[in-house]
């Protein structure tokens, strides 16, 4: 259960911080094909993002819904740093081909390689550009929302829904649903780019007496 637990946010973060990074300013009302040619010619010029989010997990089965929030930095080339808040409290860190999971009130840590084979193609493929979303994706839209379904296989991903928004930083929201139609609801927040993001932000430590504990899905 940990780890599908583990697995499941990883590749959350991953997915927030692909379209993140990727997405420039477009206006809602342009068509698909608009919107990927801006989205492809407007990644390399985000070098860095931080904000806020909220996300929502629904899982079916126990038709329960629990919602956790927090803050998120990233920089290119695929630093990551994701801070959950209240309860729930823990860090995610990705880089240096690690990905690192404190579990505060755990006092555990889930320490494991990050690797394309590990995570799948498609979400590093587009942490790294943005020229295979049509290769990777079936892409359609409707209004406000952009619906990415995955040509291959994204972990247990079935769709991810886009809403985007008017502001400088066009995305407002992801929905992302699996197989077992459990649903990932996330919503952004005071999105800043390009800020000049330190090295100090991304840098690690335990605190003493923190177990880690090997991961390798």
């Amino acid at each position: 259960m940990k780890r599908a637990f583990c697995r499941v946010v990883i590749t959350s973060v991953l997915i927030i911080c692909m379209a993140g990074l990727a997405l420039p300013a477009i206006s809602i009302s342009a068509g698909v094909d608009e919107n990927i040619e801006k989205i492809q010619n407007a990644y390399e010029k985000i070098k860095d993002m931080k904000g806020s989010f909220t996300q929502k997990n629904t899982i079916k089965d126990l038709k329960r819904t629990d919602t956790y929030k927090g803050e998120f930095f990233i920089r290119q080339p695929l630093r990551m740093k994701w801070v959950y808040t209240g309860k729930a409290a823990q860090d995610i860190y990705i880089g240096n081909n690690i990905v690192m999971i404190y579990k505060k009130g755990d006092k555990q840590a889930y320490k494991g390689k990050f690797d394309k084979e590990t995570y799948g193609q498609t979400p590093v493929a587009l942490l790294s550009g943005f020229g295979n979303i049509r290769q990777e994706f079936n892409i359609t839209g409707r209004g406000n929302t952009l619906l990415l379904t995955p040509r291959k296989s994204l972990g247990n991903v079935t769709s991810i829904s886009i809403a985007l928004s008017d502001d400088e930083f066009p995305i407002k929201s992801f929905t992302i649903q699996d197989g077992a139609s459990n649903v990932i609801e996330i919503g952004l927040k005071n999105v800043r780019i390009n800020t000049g993001l330190k090295d100090s932000v991304f840098e690690f430590s335990l605190p003493k007496g923190v177990n880690v504990y090997e991961y390798n899905p």
